[in-house]
C-alpha cells in the first residue's frame, strides 16, 4: 500500500462521474472536508464522458424541477468558482409538439412549473421556426420556450466538480477500484478496494452502470440496467446558426443539439436494447458499443424529414454507449433500508448531467443530516422492491424504459413489459370476472372492470378516461350495495415482543396502547414534523400488533420502523404481506352480506367502527376489521393465504342477492378522493406535517412518553395559525369538467398560492375533485377561503374550483357509522 493512500475517512464515494464528483463537491462545499473518492479508472469514464450535455428544467414534479432549477444556476457560476471550463451555454430549449394529446402535456407541464417561477411560454409553428430556423414545421401543433435551458460539456463540469472538491480538501483518487464494501454490525464501515481498506462510517455508491452488482454483493437493491443509446453528430452544417437551442420532438424520439457548427441529434426509441445482461465488464471504461443503423434507422429517416439539411449532410459519428435505467425511469437516491450509512445516486436514465447539481447538494444535506433536506420521495431508493434487483425483470424493463422518457406521459399510464409478477390469490378469479390489471409496486391489481370473461383495455387520455362509465357504476354501486376489492397488495406487518407498545407508542403519533382488537390511525413523524408513513395499528394481543401500510412503501415504512426500536429492546417485526391477502368489503349492504357467512354479531353495539377482531367465515378463521377508505360502511378481511380463494368463493356465491360486484382501484382513488382520504406521497408526506394535512386528530399530543415529532408539532401550533394547508377543491364550471391530475397551479384572486396533490372524478358528487395545499402568510382560514376568487390552472387555462376543508361527500361520516 502506498504510503499516502489513506486508511479512514469519513465519507467515502465510489465513482468518479459527474454524480460522484458534484457529491464531492456538494459535501465539501458545507464542511465536511474529510472526503475520499475512488474511481476504477479516471474521471468521468463509463457513462458521464459520451453524455449528451443536455440543461432542461422542467421535470415531472416540483421537487424535481427545482433540483434541476438549481443545477442550471450552479453552472452559471461554476467556472468562476473553480477556474475550471464546463462550456454551459444558456441558450434555452423548445419542446414540440406533434399532436393535441402531446400539446396538453406539454401545456400541463409548462402550467406546473409556472407554480414556482419557472420561466415558460407557448410558441406557434411559426415562431418555432424564428428560434429554429432548420426545422421543418409541417405537421407541428405547437410547442413550449423554456428560456434558461441549455446545454454543458458533460466532462468539463465533473472536472469543475472535482476541482471545487480538491480546493476544499477532498482527496480524488483515481484508477482505485472499490472491490466490495464493507458492513459491520449492519451498518456501512468502509470500502475495500484493490489497494487496500477505507475505512468509513458512510459510504456513497455513484458507480452508474456498476452500481446494481456491487451493492448486491452484500444484500443491498439498486436496481438498474444499462441500454444501448445512440445518437449522430453530423458534418459541418453550413450556415448553421451557433446560437439554436436545444430542440426535443417527443412524438419522433428525438432531440436536436447545435455543436460546434454541427448538429448531434440523440434518440429515445420505444423498443431499447439493454446492454450488459451478464454484468458490465470491469475495464470497460471510454468503451464503445457496436454500430446498429439499422436499428434507429426509422427514426433518422423521420429526422432528415423534420430537419431537411440532414438529407444533405455527412454523418460524423454515429455513437453507441451504454447508459443505465431503472424500472420506472427515475433514480435512485439516498440511504439504503438494508443498511444504515450507504447511500446512492445512481440510475440517471440520461438525466445525469441536468440533475447532478441538485442530487449533489440534496445527497451532501442528506448525509450530513440524516434524512432529506426536502421531499424526495420520487427518487428514493426507498421505495424500490427488492425483487426489483432481479436481473431477467431489468433486462425485460429496460427495453420499455428508455422509450418511456420521450413517449407520452399519460395520466394512469402502464408498463407494458415485466408484467404478471405478483399475484394475488384472486388475480385469475378477477381476470375472469373482467378485471383490466393494473400494477404498483409489482403487484397486479384491479384497475375497473369489464363485463365478464372480457380483457378491458385503457385508452390513454389526459380527458375523461376510457374506463369512466365502468369506475363510476363500481363507486355508485359501493354506495347502494356492496362491492368487493381485492387489497392484498396491502403491506402487512407483525410486530410483537413484550416492548412491543413502547416502540410503537414512540414511532405512531397517535395513542396505541389501545383494548385488544382495536384500530388505531395513525402516522410515523420525522423530527420535524413531517408524516414519514400513514398506517393503520391493529392490537392484536397485549404484545403484539399488526401494522398496514401501502404497497409502494413495503421496504421503506419497514426499515422506518426497524431504525426506531432501540438496541436491546425486546421488539421484533415481520413482514408478513405474502401470507396474509385482504379483500374489502364496502358497501351500506356489507353487513347483511356478512351475516350470511358468519355467526358473530356484526351490530354497531358489538362490532363499531374501527374494531377487529377474527371471525368464522365459510370454513376459514378471517380477521375482520370494520375500517374504510371509500366512505362506505364495510370491512376489510385479512386471511391466510391457504384460506384465501375459499374466502372469496364465499363471498361471490352470497353476494347475489346483496348486489354484489367487483371493484379496482380506480374506484377506490374515486371515493377516497370525494371523502378527503389523504394517499402518502400524493397529499401528504416528509414536509407535510399531521397539522397541515389536516389529519391532527390522529395525534394524541399529550399521550404519556410523547412520540416523534412532538415538539416540532407544539412548535408549530405556538407560532399561530397554519399557514400553509390542504384543502378540497371542486371544479365548478360548465360543460364537461377537465380533469385534475396533480400539481395544477391553484390561484387566489388571480395569484398562485398552491398546487394540487392528486385528483379525481366523484362520481358520488357529480363532479371534478382535487386536493392542494394553499399558503398566506397570514394564516389559511375558513374566512380567508370564502374570501377569495378561486381557479386551478390546468393545461395553460384557468378554470373556477370552489375551496373548503371539509370532505364533499358525507361530511360528517354517517354512512361509515351505519
Amino acid at each position: 500500500m502506498a504510503a499516502d493512500f489513506p486508511d479512514r475517512a469519513e465519507v467515502v464515494i465510489i465513482g468518479g462521474g459527474v454524480a460522484g464528483c458534484s457529491v464531492a463537491y456538494h459535501l465539501t462545499k458545507i464542511g465536511i472536508t474529510d472526503v475520499v473518492l475512488c474511481e476504477r479508472q479516471q474521471l468521468t469514464s463509463g457513462t458521464t464522458w459520451h453524455a449528451a450535455g443536455l440543461v432542461t428544467q422542467l421535470r415531472a414534479t416540483r421537487r424535481m424541477t427545482e433540483l434541476a432549477q438549481y443545477t442550471g444556476e450552479l453552472f452559471g457560476t461554476l467556472e468562476e468558482e473553480t477556474g475550471q471550463a464546463t462550456g454551459f451555454k444558456r441558450r434555452g430549449s423548445l419542446r414540440v409538439a406533434n399532436t393535441p394529446a402531446r400539446y396538453e402535456e406539454l401545456a400541463r407541464g409548462a402550467s406546473m412549473g409556472r407554480t414556482f417561477g419557472l420561466p415558460v411560454e407557448p410558441v406557434t409553428p411559426g415562431e418555432i421556426k424564428e428560434r429554429w430556423a432548420p426545422i421543418s414545421t409541417e405537421g407541428i401543433v405547437g410547442g413550449f420556450w423554456f428560456p434558461q435551458d441549455g446545454q454543458v460539456n458533460p466532462a468539463d463540469v465533473t472536472q469543475a466538480y472535482a476541482k471545487g472538491a480538491r480546493m476544499r480538501g477532498a482527496r480524488i483518487l483515481e484508477h482505485t477500484a472499490v472491490t466490495r464494501i464493507l458492513v459491520e454490525n449492519g451498518k456501512a464501515a468502509g470500502v475495500m478496494t484493490d489497494k487496500g481498506p477505507i475505512r468509513a462510517s458512510t459510504v456513497v455508491i455513484c458507480g452508474g452502470m456498476w452500481s446494481r452488482d456491487l451493492a448486491a454483493a452484500i444484500g443491498v437493491t439498486l436496481p438498474l440496467h444499462a441500454a444501448e443509446h445512440f445518437y449522430i453528430v453530423t458534418e459541418p452544417v453550413e450556415g448553421l446558426p451557433r446560437d439554436l437551442p436545444v430542440l426535443f420532438l417527443g412524438d419522433e424520439w428525438t432531440y436536436y443539439k447545435e455543436d460546434a457548427g454541427k448538429l448531434l441529434v440523440g434518440f429515445f426509441e420505444p423498443n431499447a436494447k439493454p446492454w450488459g445482461q451478464q454484468g458490465i465488464p470491469e475495464d470497460f471504461a471510454f468503451g464503445t458499443l457496436p454500430e446498429d443503423v439499422d436499428h434507429i434507422a426509422p427514426l433518422l429517416e423521420a429526422a432528415t424529414r423534420r430537419v431537411p439539411v440532414l438529407e444533405r449532410t455527412g454523418i460524423q459519428l454515429f455513437f453507441n454507449g451504454p447508459e443505465s435505467f431503472t424500472p420506472d425511469d427515475r433514480y435512485l437516491l439516498g440511504e439504503t433500508p438494508e443498511v444504515p450509512g450507504l447511500f446512492c445516486a445512481t440510475g440517471f436514465n440520461s438525466i445525469g448531467i441536468l440533475s447532478s447539481g441538485g442530487v449533489g447538494k440534496a445527497l451532501a444535506d442528506w448525509i450530513r443530516d440524516r434524512r432529506p433536506p426536502v421531499e424526495l420521495m420520487d427518487v428514493d431508493v426507498r421505495r424500490m422492491q427488492s425483487f426489483q434487483g432481479n436481473r431477467a425483470y431489468l433486462e425485460e424493463r429496460t427495453t420499455e424504459t428508455l422509450g418511456l422518457l420521450f413517449d407520452m406521459h399519460w395520466p394512469y399510464r402502464q408498463f407494458a413489459t415485466a408484467r404478471d409478477i405478483r399475484l394475488s390469490p384472486f388475480h385469475d378469479r378477477l381476470k375472469a370476472l373482467g378485471a383490466s390489471m393494473t400494477e404498483a409496486a409489482g403487484w397486479e391489481r384491479p384497475g375497473f372492470f369489464g363485463a365478464p370473461g372480457t380483457t378491458p383495455e385503457i385508452g390513454y387520455s389526459y380527458g375523461r378516461q376510457s374506463w369512466f362509465d365502468a369506475c363510476g357504476e363500481e363507486c355508485r354501486n359501493t354506495a347502494e350495495n356492496v362491492t368487493l376489492f381485492d387489497q392484498s397488495c396491502f403491506v402487512k406487518y407483525r410486530v410483537e415482543g413484550r416492548d412491543a407498545l413502547a416502540v410503537l407508542n414512540r414511532v405512531s403519533a397517535n395513542q396505541i396502547d389501545v383494548p385488544v382488537g382495536r384500530v388505531v390511525y395513525t402516522q410515523w413523524l420525522n423530527e420535524l414534523g413531517g408524516i414519514e408513513a400513514d398506517v393503520t395499528v391493529t392490537r392484536l394481543s397485549e404484545t403484539a400488533f399488526l401494522v398496514v401500510t401501502i404497497a409502494v412503501s413495503q421496504r421503506r415504512d419497514l426499515a422506518w420502523l426497524m431504525r426506531h426500536i432501540p438496541e436491546g429492546a425486546h421488539c421484533f417485526a415481520h413482514d408478513v404481506t405474502s401470507g396474509l391477502p385482504m379483500l374489502a368489503l364496502m358497501g351500506p349492504k356489507a353487513r347483511a352480506l356478512l351475516s350470511t357467512l358468519t355467526p358473530a354479531d356484526l351490530s354497531d353495539a358489538a362490532f363499531p367502527f374501527a374494531t377487529s377482531r377474527e371471525i368464522d367465515l365459510g370454513f376459514a378463521r378471517v380477521r375482520a376489521s370494520r375500517l374504510t377508505f371509500v366512505g362506505e360502511q364495510g370491512y376489510e378481511l385479512f386471511m391466510p393465504a391457504e384460506f384465501a380463494t375459499h374466502v372469496f368463493d364465499r363471498l361471490a356465491e352470497a353476494g347475489g342477492p346483496f348486489g354484489l360486484r367487483m371493484g379496482g382501484f380506480f374506484a377506490i382513488n374515486a371515493m377516497r378522493m370525494e371523502k378527503g382520504y389523504r394517499h402518502w406521497g400524493h397529499d401528504m408526506g416528509e414536509e407535510d406535517t399531521p397539522l397541515q394535512a389536516g389529519v391532527g386528530f390522529a395525534v394524541a399530543m399529550d399521550k404519556p412518553g410523547g412520540f416523534i415529532g412532538r415538539e416540532a408539532l407544539l412548535r408549530q401550533k405556538a407560532e399561530g395559525p397554519l399557514t400553509r394547508r390542504l384543502v378540497q377543491l371542486r371544479l365548478t364550471g360548465e360543460g364537461i369538467p377537465p380533469h385534475l391530475y396533480h400539481n395544477e397551479p391553484i390561484l387566489r384572486d388571480g395569484q398562485i398560492v398552491g398546487s394540487v396533490t392528486s385528483g379525481a372524478y366523484g362520481h358520488r358528487v357529480g363532479a371534478s375533485l382535487g386536493m392542494g395545499y394553499v399558503a398566506h402568510p397570514e394564516g389559511v382560514s375558513g374566512a380567508w377561503l370564502a374570501s377569495g376568487r378561486w381557479e386551478v390552472e390546468i393545461a395553460w387555462q384557468r378554470h373556477p374550483v370552489a375551496v373548503q376543508f371539509r370532505p364533499w361527500y358525507d361530511p360528517e361520516g354517517v354512512r361509515i357509522k351505519g
